[in-house]
């Protein structure tokens, strides 16, 4: 068999002979033309040769630039001592046209190397040079299919530490023992430890896995080698394997070092019921899987990869002594959002009102490409309005700029669309405000934005939640389907307004039942379950089609009674909608705390009266109506 060298050595050779071969081919048929002996005594009498060279098999012939011949040299075969030789050459005499002697034939050796070897050692080098370019840009070679492109970091190369990655102390804490077991491995060694071979970051899209494997090798200081699942898997049958072995090869020859593949996924998906014909990319997982066992992990040898999908990969693959370890790199919590927004604004000019921890209760679920764009867009926001620092008020621009887009001054709504739009969102507020368990108002707005709202209610949660309570989840879908109740109180009307609003609450209301066992008729049966959790996946059903009725039927349930729910709040507070919806006409927008301003005191009187009232239940056992009637009553007796 021949190696790899050798292959590349006898390609750039075909390659060579067969560019040789087609230029001589091509260059012939521009430049070169035969002729015949009665042609050329022709163009001889006419004066329109230039020069002749005689050789030992052909004539040469240069026409004169007036002979009306588009071709460089004509040719024809050499005759001998004919008569029609001769007489082509005396024409050639009397006409003072010079012309060389024959030229002594060379030997073949000579004509050998200066018309095939020379040309040959040219192209190589030539075909060298550029390759060699390629291979330096691309990571390959363009002939080498079969090794892999795996991007080599030196140690200090990735530039990045665990200082540039916030609001992830968990995961950090996980692989920094990795760091230090390559710093320090006899530390380990003496008790009996052995380096964890791999380690697999499993998070949703953003949170920082590919950074997190970048500082991990920055901290290292050891070579860190970066590819991605899909690099490995190719058209030709068998390559995809064969770049899991060399890439293995490289980097046992430089260990300690750290190999790191991203979206894994693309390669390590379950061999379960694969009903595909094409089986490269079983056998590149296969190559892997092998790999892994067989490199010894004393080398220093660490195997890092990262994926949004882990309930895809084959079980193989995720069993201990391949990734000893699963480091969650889950959306940060309020926390770690803050700090993360820390590291973002270390390098931007913020001013020293900016209170990031607003910001950070302003975004929950982000992560942290969300809040790293968000900054950005806060420093563009602040130049853009002539200012040489990012203030409070870019920041929670920024935010609405993510969450609902930028405002749409070119849509002009009607008078009647904007008393709808007004009242819609009133809806949400006040309901969120007079129920207990919905989380407080940040903002109400009217105003239009480009990701399709024409307007919305910002709530904001008073601390981080961890968990959720039935009456909580019930709080918000009645207050996500109060905007369709306050345009049907007030205006007798159904509009298109409402469907993000039914889409989410529709989603919530079927979570209690088929996933979280809120539901009396299932109890705490599991109907469905998450999938692909990590990218917000449509859960997958486990119950049969009579069952799955039966959920639709109980989701419907839990809409309908929030809908009315929500209709009777508002009708109970009509006035206040009424009163609240035309400070939002009159001003566009309203912040949380002069919303709450305008309805602090009738919600004050309203809070006072079920005091009242539950404190005559506990001491009579009656409602306050009932004992309200029972004075009245008795008042009527002491009158008659």
């Amino acid at each position: 068999m021949l190696d790899k060298k050798k292959k590349y050595i006898i390609g750039y050779i075909i390659g060579a002979l067969i560019l040789i071969t087609i230029g001589n081919y091509v260059l012939d048929s521009i430049r070169v033309q035969e002729i015949s002996y009665n042609k050329l005594i022709q163009l001889a009498e006419q004066k329109k040769i230039q020069k002749v060279q005689l050789k030992n098999d052909k004539i040469l012939v240069v026409p004169s630039k007036d002979s009306g011949i588009n071709k460089e040299i004509l040719y024809t075969g050499r005759i001998g001592n004919s008569s029609v030789e001769n007489k082509f050459l005396d024409t050639l005499s009397k006409n003072n046209v010079d012309y060389s002697s024959p030229i002594q034939k060379n030997s073949f050796l000579i004509d050998f190397l200066l018309w095939w070897i020379g040309p040959l050692i040219l192209m190589f080098l030539f075909g060298k040079l550029l390759f060699g370019k390629l291979d330096k840009k691309m990571g390959n070679g363009v002939m080498s299919f079969g090794k892999n492109s795996a991007k080599i970091y030196g140690e200090d190369e990735t530039g990045i530490n665990f200082s540039d990655v916030a609001g992830e102390d968990e995961a950090k804490e996980s692989l920094i023992e990795i760091v230090d077991f390559l710093h320090n491995t006899e530390k380990y060694t003496k008790i009996g430890a052995r380096l964890p071979k791999g380690a697999l970051l499993v998070g949703p899209p953003g949170t920082g896995k590919t950074l997190l494997a970048k500082a991990v090798a920055g901290e290292a200081k050891v070579p860190f080698f970066s590819i991605s699942g899909s690099e490995f898997v190719e058209m030709f049958v068998g390559m995809g394997a064969s770049r899991v072995r060399d890439l293995f090869k490289q980097a046992e020859g430089k260990a300690p070092c750290i190999v790191f593949i991203d979206e894994i996924d693309a390669i390590g998906k379950s061999r379960d019921n694969n009903m595909s014909t094409n089986d490269e990319r079983e056998q590149t997982l296969n190559q892997l899987l092998t790999e892994m066992d067989g490199f010894d992990s004393s080398k220093g040898v660490v195997i890092l990869a990262a994926t949004n999908r882990p309930e895809v990969l084959d079980k193989a693959l995720l069993r201990p002594g391949r990734f000893d370890r699963r480091v969650i790199v889950d959306r940060p919590d309020l926390k770690g959002r803050e700090s993360i927004l820390k590291v973002h604004t270390k390098d931007v000019k913020i001013s020293e009102d900016v209170k990031l921890n607003d910001i950070a209760k302003a975004t929950p679920g982000a992560v942290g490409a969300d809040l790293a764009n968000m900054v950005n867009e806060a420093a563009l926001l602040a130049v853009k309005n002539g200012r040489d620092k990012v203030i409070q008020e870019d920041l929670e621009e920024a935010v609405e700029i993510i969450i609902a887009g930028k405002e749409k001054k070119d849509r002009i709504l009607s008078d009647k669309e904007k008393k709808a739009v007004a009242f819609h969102e009133v809806g949400h507020a006040l309901t969120a405000a007079l129920l207990k368990n919905a989380d407080p108002v940040h903002k109400i707005t009217i105003v239009p934005r480009t990701l399709g709202a024409l307007g919305y209610t910002m709530q904001l949660p008073e601390e981080e939640k961890y968990l959720v309570s039935k009456e909580e989840m019930l709080d918000e879908i009645t207050v996500l389907l109060a905007g369709r109740a306050a345009e049907e109180i007030q205006f007798n009307m159904v509009s298109t307004g409402a469907s993000n609003d039914i889409e989410k609450a529709t989603q919530t209301a079927r979570n209690m039942v088929s996933i979280y066992g809120m539901s009396e008729r299932f109890d705490m049966m599991g109907l469905e379950k998450p999938g692909a959790r990590y990218l917000d996946g449509r859960p997958v059903q486990n119950c049969s089609e009579r069952t799955s009725a039966s959920i639709d039927e109980e989701t419907l349930k839990i809409i309908k009674n929030a809908h009315i729910r929500a209709k009777k709040i508002l009708k109970e507070n009509k006035e206040l909608l009424e009163k609240v919806a035309s400070v939002l006409l009159e001003k566009e927008t309203i912040m949380g705390e002069e919303f709450m301003s305008i309805i602090n005191g009738d919600k004050k009187i309203d809070t006072e009266e079920k005091e009242v009232e539950k404190e005559v239940e506990k001491t009579s056992g009656e409602t306050l109506d009932e004992a309200k009637n029972e004075l009245s009553d008795d008042l009527e007796k002491e009158k008659m």
